[in-house]
């Protein structure tokens, strides 16, 4: 099992704007291989936000099944310089920049449940 988390800094005060993005799932959800996400939001830096959307995928073929998907380019097609604002027009990003770290499982825990 592989964690693939992905380090987003966005301009100050947006960092909870761009966690909603991830609320629709775009397709990852249904993607083979596919565990779960969770989009984390970092707190006490005070220069920007930072988000961490961590994936967690059965194997990195899976993950790179997704990279490669048109669900997946469909997804991040905004990505990068200007959004799409109100009626089309197009207004400023607030990405500062991200980065892309994978992470090999090698033990985890889960709680026990009580019956």
């Amino acid at each position: 099992m592989i964690v693939v988390t992905n380090t987003i800094k966005v301009k100050k005060g947006h960092g909870e704007t761009v966690a909603k993005r991830f609320q629709n799932s775009k397709g990852i959800d249904l993607s083979p291989g596919f565990v779960r996400m969770e989009v984390l939001f970092t707190e006490g830096i005070e220069e920007h936000d930072e988000l961490k959307v961590s994936t967690t995928w059965e194997d990195k073929a899976s993950f790179e099944g997704w990279v490669n998907s048109d669900s997946f380019r469909q997804a991040h097609a905004h990505r990068g310089g200007q959004q799409p604002g109100a009626e089309g027009q197009q207004t400023e990003s607030v990405m500062l920049g991200s980065q892309l770290t994978t992470h090999r499982v090698l033990v985890a825990r889960q709680a026990e449940i009580e019956g």
